[in-house]
Protein backbone atom coordinates (compact mmCIF):
# COMPACT_ATOMS: atom_id res chain seq x y z
CA UNK A 1 0.00 0.00 0.00
CA UNK A 2 0.63 3.60 -0.32
CA UNK A 3 2.13 5.33 2.79
CA UNK A 4 2.14 9.15 3.82
CA UNK A 5 4.52 9.55 6.46
CA UNK A 6 6.74 12.82 7.56
CA UNK A 7 11.01 11.96 8.15
CA UNK A 8 10.80 12.50 12.27
CA UNK A 9 12.60 10.55 13.70
CA UNK A 10 15.75 8.92 11.69
CA UNK A 11 15.95 5.13 13.34
CA UNK A 12 12.35 4.56 13.70
CA UNK A 13 11.55 5.36 10.07
CA UNK A 14 14.18 3.39 9.18
CA UNK A 15 12.74 0.58 10.81
CA UNK A 16 9.43 1.14 9.53
CA UNK A 17 10.26 2.06 5.80
CA UNK A 18 11.77 -1.17 5.54
CA UNK A 19 8.53 -2.90 4.87
CA UNK A 20 6.34 -4.11 2.25
CA UNK A 21 5.48 -0.52 1.67
CA UNK A 22 5.69 2.49 -0.91
CA UNK A 23 6.34 5.53 1.83
CA UNK A 24 6.22 8.73 0.37
CA UNK A 25 7.80 11.19 2.30
CA UNK A 26 6.99 14.88 2.21
CA UNK A 27 10.16 17.35 0.86
CA UNK A 28 10.58 21.09 0.92
CA UNK A 29 13.15 23.43 -0.75
CA UNK A 30 14.77 23.93 2.81
CA UNK A 31 14.71 20.42 3.66
CA UNK A 32 13.13 21.36 7.12
CA UNK A 33 11.00 19.81 10.13
CA UNK A 34 8.34 19.28 7.35
CA UNK A 35 9.73 18.96 4.65
CA UNK A 36 12.86 16.45 5.57
CA UNK A 37 12.51 14.15 2.52
CA UNK A 38 14.82 10.94 2.32
CA UNK A 39 17.45 10.56 5.43
CA UNK A 40 21.23 11.02 4.17
CA UNK A 41 22.38 9.18 7.28
CA UNK A 42 20.71 6.32 7.64
CA UNK A 43 20.38 3.27 4.97
CA UNK A 44 16.88 3.50 3.39
CA UNK A 45 15.43 1.56 -0.17
CA UNK A 46 14.05 2.65 -2.99
CA UNK A 47 10.69 2.44 -1.92
CA UNK A 48 10.98 5.61 0.12
CA UNK A 49 9.75 8.28 -2.60
CA UNK A 50 10.24 11.82 -1.95
CA UNK A 51 7.65 13.93 -2.81
CA UNK A 52 6.59 17.63 -3.26
CA UNK A 53 3.63 19.27 -0.98
CA UNK A 54 2.28 20.70 -4.31
CA UNK A 55 2.20 17.15 -5.65
CA UNK A 56 0.20 15.54 -2.94
CA UNK A 57 -2.87 16.22 -4.22
CA UNK A 58 -2.82 14.25 -7.12
CA UNK A 59 -0.88 11.33 -4.89
CA UNK A 60 -2.64 8.00 -4.03
CA UNK A 61 -2.62 7.45 -0.37
CA UNK A 62 -3.74 4.62 1.38
CA UNK A 63 -2.61 6.09 4.67
CA UNK A 64 -1.43 8.46 7.29
CA UNK A 65 1.23 7.57 9.17
CA UNK A 66 1.55 10.77 11.79
CA UNK A 67 3.64 11.83 14.45
CA UNK A 68 3.10 15.39 15.37
CA UNK A 69 -0.84 17.30 16.20
CA UNK A 70 0.35 19.88 13.35
CA UNK A 71 0.93 16.99 10.85
CA UNK A 72 -3.10 16.50 10.94
CA UNK A 73 -3.54 19.90 8.96
CA UNK A 74 -0.93 19.74 7.05
CA UNK A 75 -2.25 16.83 5.47
CA UNK A 76 -5.73 18.10 5.23
CA UNK A 77 -4.30 20.82 2.93
CA UNK A 78 -1.45 19.01 1.37
CA UNK A 79 -3.68 16.12 0.31
CA UNK A 80 -6.98 18.08 0.30
CA UNK A 81 -8.77 15.35 1.99
CA UNK A 82 -10.04 14.78 5.51
CA UNK A 83 -7.94 12.63 7.44
CA UNK A 84 -9.45 10.26 9.59
CA UNK A 85 -12.58 10.36 7.56
CA UNK A 86 -11.24 10.51 3.77
CA UNK A 87 -7.75 8.25 4.31
CA UNK A 88 -7.13 6.52 7.40
CA UNK A 89 -4.99 7.84 9.45
CA UNK A 90 -2.00 6.26 12.61
CA UNK A 91 -0.91 8.72 14.87
CA UNK A 92 2.25 6.97 16.36
CA UNK A 93 3.66 8.40 19.85
CA UNK A 94 7.36 7.95 20.20
CA UNK A 95 7.71 10.01 23.56
CA UNK A 96 6.65 10.47 27.13
CA UNK A 97 4.70 13.08 28.56
CA UNK A 98 5.57 16.00 29.68
CA UNK A 99 4.04 18.54 32.61
CA UNK A 100 1.96 16.78 35.13
CA UNK A 101 2.95 13.52 33.86
CA UNK A 102 0.21 11.51 35.45
CA UNK A 103 -2.55 13.48 34.28
CA UNK A 104 -1.41 14.40 30.54
CA UNK A 105 -4.04 14.48 28.19
CA UNK A 106 -3.06 13.42 24.59
CA UNK A 107 -3.67 15.54 21.78
CA UNK A 108 -4.93 12.63 19.88
CA UNK A 109 -7.41 11.70 23.10
CA UNK A 110 -11.14 10.83 22.90
CA UNK A 111 -10.83 10.50 19.14
CA UNK A 112 -13.05 8.09 16.49
CA UNK A 113 -11.34 9.17 13.40
CA UNK A 114 -7.21 7.92 14.74
CA UNK A 115 -5.66 4.49 15.68
CA UNK A 116 -2.81 5.75 18.37
CA UNK A 117 -0.06 3.72 18.44
CA UNK A 118 2.73 3.88 21.23
CA UNK A 119 5.96 2.39 20.89
CA UNK A 120 5.92 1.36 24.26
CA UNK A 121 3.86 0.08 27.26
CA UNK A 122 5.17 2.43 29.22
CA UNK A 123 3.99 5.38 26.96
CA UNK A 124 0.52 3.89 26.67
CA UNK A 125 0.34 3.85 30.75
CA UNK A 126 1.25 7.40 31.19
CA UNK A 127 -0.70 9.09 28.27
CA UNK A 128 -4.59 9.69 29.39
CA UNK A 129 -6.17 8.85 25.72
CA UNK A 130 -9.54 8.94 26.79
CA UNK A 131 -11.80 6.95 24.75
CA UNK A 132 -9.44 7.16 21.40
CA UNK A 133 -8.22 2.99 20.56
CA UNK A 134 -4.63 2.79 21.30
CA UNK A 135 -2.18 -0.26 19.80
CA UNK A 136 1.40 -0.56 21.13
CA UNK A 137 3.96 -1.96 18.76
CA UNK A 138 6.90 -1.86 19.96
CA UNK A 139 10.32 -0.82 18.44
CA UNK A 140 11.74 -3.11 16.09
CA UNK A 141 15.53 -2.09 14.40
CA UNK A 142 17.56 -3.36 11.71
CA UNK A 143 20.53 -5.98 12.64
CA UNK A 144 23.68 -3.61 12.59
CA UNK A 145 24.86 -7.31 13.40
CA UNK A 146 27.37 -8.31 16.32
CA UNK A 147 30.19 -6.13 16.47
CA UNK A 148 31.47 -5.81 19.77
CA UNK A 149 35.05 -6.05 20.05
CA UNK A 150 35.48 -3.93 23.51
CA UNK A 151 38.77 -3.31 22.94
CA UNK A 152 38.72 0.77 24.35
CA UNK A 153 38.29 1.39 27.56
CA UNK A 154 35.95 3.94 27.27
CA UNK A 155 32.11 4.58 27.78
CA UNK A 156 30.03 4.83 24.40
CA UNK A 157 27.12 7.52 24.63
CA UNK A 158 24.56 8.19 21.92
CA UNK A 159 21.94 10.96 22.63
CA UNK A 160 20.68 13.65 20.30
CA UNK A 161 20.63 17.61 21.94
CA UNK A 162 22.37 16.55 25.35
CA UNK A 163 22.77 20.39 25.93
CA UNK A 164 18.99 21.73 25.49
CA UNK A 165 17.08 18.78 26.63
CA UNK A 166 19.28 18.57 29.97
CA UNK A 167 18.14 16.73 32.93
CA UNK A 168 15.87 14.78 30.65
CA UNK A 169 19.05 12.92 29.07
CA UNK A 170 20.88 12.98 31.86
CA UNK A 171 23.55 15.15 30.67
CA UNK A 172 24.49 16.47 34.44
CA UNK A 173 25.47 12.81 35.06
CA UNK A 174 28.00 12.38 32.52
CA UNK A 175 30.95 14.08 34.83
CA UNK A 176 30.33 11.54 37.09
CA UNK A 177 31.30 8.56 34.86
CA UNK A 178 33.61 10.66 33.25
CA UNK A 179 35.87 10.43 36.47
CA UNK A 180 36.28 6.40 35.78
CA UNK A 181 36.44 6.50 32.14
CA UNK A 182 36.62 8.49 29.06
CA UNK A 183 32.88 9.53 27.71
CA UNK A 184 32.67 9.33 23.52
CA UNK A 185 29.55 11.04 23.20
CA UNK A 186 27.57 10.70 19.49
CA UNK A 187 24.90 12.46 17.90
CA UNK A 188 23.08 15.71 16.89
CA UNK A 189 23.77 18.49 18.62
CA UNK A 190 26.91 17.37 21.21
CA UNK A 191 29.21 19.60 19.45
CA UNK A 192 28.69 21.99 22.64
CA UNK A 193 28.75 19.57 25.19
CA UNK A 194 32.45 19.67 26.19
CA UNK A 195 31.48 23.88 26.62
CA UNK A 196 28.46 23.46 28.64
CA UNK A 197 29.54 20.83 31.43
CA UNK A 198 32.82 23.18 31.86
CA UNK A 199 34.96 19.85 32.49
CA UNK A 200 38.19 22.00 34.16
CA UNK A 201 39.46 18.90 35.61
CA UNK A 202 42.53 17.52 33.32
CA UNK A 203 41.54 14.09 33.87
CA UNK A 204 37.94 14.35 33.02
CA UNK A 205 38.05 13.24 29.39
CA UNK A 206 35.05 13.82 27.22
CA UNK A 207 35.17 13.72 23.02
CA UNK A 208 32.18 14.39 21.38
CA UNK A 209 31.79 13.16 17.26
CA UNK A 210 28.82 15.24 16.06
CA UNK A 211 25.77 13.68 14.02
CA UNK A 212 27.56 10.80 12.31
CA UNK A 213 26.22 8.20 10.06
CA UNK A 214 24.82 5.38 11.29
CA UNK A 215 26.94 3.13 10.06
CA UNK A 216 30.03 4.77 11.14
CA UNK A 217 28.85 5.22 14.74
CA UNK A 218 27.92 1.79 15.02
CA UNK A 219 31.42 0.86 14.05
CA UNK A 220 33.44 2.98 16.54
CA UNK A 221 30.91 2.29 19.55
CA UNK A 222 31.38 -1.23 19.62
CA UNK A 223 35.05 -0.81 20.36
CA UNK A 224 34.17 1.03 23.80
CA UNK A 225 33.95 -0.88 26.39
CA UNK A 226 30.28 -0.32 27.40
CA UNK A 227 27.38 1.88 26.34
CA UNK A 228 26.07 4.72 28.99
CA UNK A 229 22.40 5.08 29.02
CA UNK A 230 21.63 7.99 31.19
CA UNK A 231 18.38 9.47 30.30
CA UNK A 232 16.03 9.80 33.08
CA UNK A 233 12.97 10.67 30.73
CA UNK A 234 12.70 8.81 27.38
CA UNK A 235 10.47 6.47 25.93
CA UNK A 236 13.34 4.30 25.10
CA UNK A 237 16.21 4.82 22.97
CA UNK A 238 16.39 3.99 20.49
CA UNK A 239 20.27 3.81 20.47
CA UNK A 240 20.47 1.70 23.66
CA UNK A 241 18.58 -1.14 21.50
CA UNK A 242 21.37 -0.59 18.70
CA UNK A 243 23.94 -0.95 21.38
CA UNK A 244 22.78 -3.87 22.88
CA UNK A 245 22.24 -5.36 19.40
CA UNK A 246 25.89 -4.64 18.80
CA UNK A 247 26.72 -6.85 21.64
CA UNK A 248 27.34 -4.52 24.14
CA UNK A 249 27.06 -4.47 28.04
CA UNK A 250 24.59 -1.45 29.04
CA UNK A 251 24.66 0.68 32.05
CA UNK A 252 21.17 2.55 31.92
CA UNK A 253 19.07 4.40 34.88
CA UNK A 254 16.44 2.25 36.17
CA UNK A 255 13.64 4.73 34.51
CA UNK A 256 10.52 4.37 31.58
CA UNK A 257 10.72 1.27 29.34
CA UNK A 258 14.59 0.49 30.04
CA UNK A 259 13.40 -1.79 32.99
CA UNK A 260 11.62 -3.91 29.82
CA UNK A 261 14.17 -3.71 27.68
CA UNK A 262 17.83 -4.90 29.80
CA UNK A 263 17.19 -8.11 31.85
CA UNK A 264 20.03 -8.02 34.68
CA UNK A 265 22.12 -10.38 32.94
CA UNK A 266 22.32 -8.09 29.77
CA UNK A 267 23.65 -4.92 31.80
CA UNK A 268 22.99 -3.22 35.21
CA UNK A 269 20.53 -1.07 35.72
CA UNK A 270 19.95 0.98 38.77
CA UNK A 271 18.59 4.63 39.62
CA UNK A 272 21.09 4.93 42.02
CA UNK A 273 23.97 6.83 40.02
CA UNK A 274 26.55 5.27 42.29
CA UNK A 275 25.47 1.81 41.28
CA UNK A 276 25.86 2.55 37.66
CA UNK A 277 29.48 3.90 38.75
CA UNK A 278 30.50 0.97 40.51
CA UNK A 279 29.51 -1.20 37.38
CA UNK A 280 31.60 0.79 35.04
CA UNK A 281 34.17 0.58 37.19
CA UNK A 282 34.00 -3.45 36.83
CA UNK A 283 33.50 -3.48 33.16
CA UNK A 284 36.50 -1.71 32.67
CA UNK A 285 38.53 -4.17 34.74
CA UNK A 286 36.64 -7.30 33.76
CA UNK A 287 36.57 -7.23 29.91
CA UNK A 288 35.21 -11.21 30.13
CA UNK A 289 32.46 -10.36 32.24
CA UNK A 290 31.59 -7.39 29.50
CA UNK A 291 31.54 -9.63 26.76
CA UNK A 292 29.85 -11.92 28.26
CA UNK A 293 26.53 -9.47 29.39
CA UNK A 294 26.99 -7.93 25.88
CA UNK A 295 26.12 -11.53 23.86
CA UNK A 296 23.29 -11.66 26.23
CA UNK A 297 22.39 -7.99 25.46
CA UNK A 298 22.39 -9.19 21.83
CA UNK A 299 20.12 -12.00 21.96
CA UNK A 300 17.46 -9.87 24.23
CA UNK A 301 17.20 -7.41 21.80
CA UNK A 302 17.34 -9.22 18.86
CA UNK A 303 14.51 -11.66 20.27
CA UNK A 304 12.08 -8.96 21.09
CA UNK A 305 12.85 -5.83 19.22
CA UNK A 306 13.75 -7.32 15.69
CA UNK A 307 12.62 -5.62 12.53
CA UNK A 308 11.02 -8.79 11.58
CA UNK A 309 8.17 -8.64 14.49
CA UNK A 310 8.01 -4.89 14.56
CA UNK A 311 6.99 -5.29 10.10
CA UNK A 312 4.87 -7.97 11.00
CA UNK A 313 3.32 -5.75 13.55
CA UNK A 314 2.61 -3.21 11.34
CA UNK A 315 1.24 -4.97 8.27
CA UNK A 316 -1.15 -6.34 10.73
CA UNK A 317 -2.28 -2.99 11.63
CA UNK A 318 -2.33 -1.20 8.49
CA UNK A 319 -4.06 -3.38 6.37
CA UNK A 320 -6.87 -4.21 8.73
CA UNK A 321 -7.22 -0.17 8.65
CA UNK A 322 -7.45 0.24 5.09
CA UNK A 323 -9.88 -3.09 4.95
CA UNK A 324 -7.00 -5.00 3.14
CA UNK A 325 -6.34 -9.04 3.77
CA UNK A 326 -2.87 -9.34 4.49
CA UNK A 327 -0.51 -10.20 1.09
CA UNK A 328 0.37 -14.14 0.72
CA UNK A 329 3.83 -14.61 2.59
CA UNK A 330 2.87 -11.97 5.70
CA UNK A 331 3.16 -13.34 9.18
CA UNK A 332 1.25 -12.89 11.94
CA UNK A 333 3.57 -13.88 14.69
CA UNK A 334 4.42 -11.42 17.00
CA UNK A 335 1.78 -9.09 16.62
CA UNK A 336 -0.60 -9.37 19.56
CA UNK A 337 -0.43 -5.97 20.49
CA UNK A 338 -1.86 -4.61 16.56
CA UNK A 339 -4.45 -7.29 17.29
CA UNK A 340 -6.42 -6.40 20.78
Amino acid sequence: MNVLLWHVHGSWTTAFVHGRHTCYVPVTPERGPYGRGRADTYPWPESVVEVKPDDLADLDVDVLVLQRPEEWELARRWLGRRPGRDVPVVYVEHNTPRGDVPTTRHPMADRDDVVLVHVTHFNELFWDAGGTETVVIEHGIPDPGHRYTGELERLAVAVNEPVRRGRVTGTDLLPRFAAVAPLDVYGMGVAALPGHLRLHDPELELSVVDDPPQERMHAEIARRRAYLHPLRWTSLGLSLLEAMSLGMPVLALATTEAVEAVPPDAGVLSTRVEVLVEAARWLLAEPADARRLGNRAREVAQARYGLDRFLADWDLLLHRLCGMPLPAGATKSGARDAER
